[in-house]
């Protein structure tokens, strides 16, 4: 199967699931700055969301764009991390009204561990279909910085009862961590077409 109805449906969810994310944020009734500090948290917890909902969008991109063609288990692998991803309004809000209190900081820590298992689940299932030879593969090889991002997600929900700071600092740590574009696909992808 062809893996443009897939990419244009992604993408369209993606675009939905930033929508609602910034039409929850409020206006403050004041006029002056000092009217934007209830709704502090709220604006930090949409601005993390936004750049780990980016990261995705960019990863998936990248990931579909060296892969060729799409079968049920890619389709449905697919779904399974738009799932995970529409969760993200759900727990950026409550994470922000609540100033990042503990379960909603766990929640939050949980929906992106989530996202980041099904996104693996995802790559594995487009490997799988295009053969441990491919582009695709080689690039992602053994996905380091994916299964590292996993763990840290799993800190991040212990840390969430300890110290709800802290865990928020961890998964600040992961978004840095993949704000840079993956590169990897890029490479190969360069590489086989001058070769």
């Amino acid at each position: 199967m062809g893996k443009g109805r897939l990419e244009a449906f992604s993408d369209g969810v993606i675009a939905i699931i930033i929508t609602i994310m910034v039409l929850d944020l409020k206006p403050p009734r004041g006029a002056d700055w000092a009217s934007l500090t209830p709704q502090l948290s709220d604006f930090i917890s949409y601005v993390i969301s936004f750049v780990y909902v980016g990261i995705y969008w960019n990863n998936h991109h990248h990931m579909f764009h060296a892969a060729k063609k799409v079968n049920g288990a890619v389709l449905w692998a697919n779904l399974h991390l738009l799932f995970w991803l529409s969760l993200v309004p759900f727990v950026t809000a409550w994470a922000g009204r609540t100033s990042f209190a503990g379960g909603p900081t766990a929640a939050y820590a949980a929906v992106l561990l989530m996202a980041a298992v099904a996104y693996y689940i995802l790559s594995r299932a487009l490997i799988r279909l295009h053969g441990r030879q491919s582009a695709l593969a080689v690039a992602i090889g053994g996905d380091f910085k994916g299964l590292l991002s996993v763990a840290l997600y799993i800190a991040a929900i212990a840390l969430a009862f300890l110290s709800a700071r802290l865990s928020l600092c961890v998964l600040l740590a992961v978004a840095l961590m993949w704000l840079v574009p993956d590169t990897r696909i890029e490479r190969v992808l360069n590489a086989a077409e001058e070769a």
